[in-house]
């Protein structure tokens, strides 16, 4: 599956790629919808954002008839310097809505923080799902690991593990996680760690790409799914790398779709092996 429901972090990588700044929203809702219109085809789902991306890409009819439309319900809130720094419910996403627009899921970030309550974050997710099966969508958690507000030392790797723990037993539909280890090291260790995420989780999950190397993307999706993964739902590993392309269109079939396919066919092959 696709993601292309970055928002302000996006911006920031227009901005890396030497984009004028500001970078207006225009040029963020342009990239999703390209990106939905040409690589759509070889994803069995796409996740968009209300801010820059839904109603454009609905009014285009940007995501093909062959994938699904995931749409954030997440409302992210900026604070202490960084885009990100809480996460609640956005209640402008109506499920109902979202499903009359064809939308088969909603997704949720959720922050995970050692020093924050365990029981808010509980209530929000089971919130979420409760919104999702009222109009009949599939309910997908994303926890993301941050420091400790309070400076207490923090185990990236550890945080994960411990953040399903919590979570992915809230009866959600598909839990989006963390790469452990980013994917790198050795095969056989990254593959315990794998196996030691998949021991959390009681309902199917997915990894996302945000701070794996795209080149060894791949790798890790393979070793998630032999740890007990489902695939993946990620971005940047498909179209960073592209973002601020003088020709965007040639450069998003010319890189990030066969790179999509070869992601795709890691998933065949995983779930063939099984």
């Amino acid at each position: 599956m696709l993601a292309v429901d970055q928002r302000e972090a996006m911006r920031l990588m227009f901005q890396a790629a030497g984009a004028a700044v500001p970078v207006p929203d225009s040029a963020l809702t342009d990239f999703k919808v390209m990106a939905a219109k040409i690589l759509s085809p070889y994803a069995s789902a796409v996740l968009v954002d209300r801010d820059f991306g839904l109603a454009q890409i609905l009014k285009e009819k940007a995501v093909a008839p062959t994938s699904s439309l995931i749409v954030s319900a997440d409302e992210f809130l900026p604070g202490n310097g960084i885009p990100v720094d809480a996460v609640r419910i956005d209640d402008a996403v109506d499920p109902a809505q979202a499903s009359k627009d064809g939308a088969k899921a909603l997704k949720l970030l959720v922050l995970w923080r050692a020093d924050e309550d365990p029981a808010q974050r509980l209530a929000m997710v089971d919130d979420f799902v409760r919104r999702c099966r009222s109009a009949g969508l599939l309910s997908i958690i994303e926890p993301v690991v941050r420091p400790p507000r309070r400076g207490w030392a923090f185990d990236h790797d550890e945080a994960i593990v411990a953040a399903a723990k919590e979570l992915g037993r809230t009866g959600a539909d598909l839990y989006k996680a963390e790469m452990p280890m980013a994917g790198q090291g050795r095969t056989d260790v990254v593959l315990k760690a794998c196996q030691r995420l998949n021991d959390q989780i009681e309902m199917p999950w997915v990894i996302l790409s945000s701070g794996v190397q795209a080149d060894i993307f791949g790798r890790a999706v393979r070793l998630a799914m032999q740890a007990g993964a489902s695939g993946f739902l990620a971005g940047r590993a498909v179209w960073a790398s592209v973002i601020g392309a003088e020709d965007t269109p040639t450069m998003l079939r010319d890189v990030s779709v066969p790179r999509l396919q070869r992601l795709g066919d890691i998933v065949d092959e995983c779930m063939a092996a099984r």
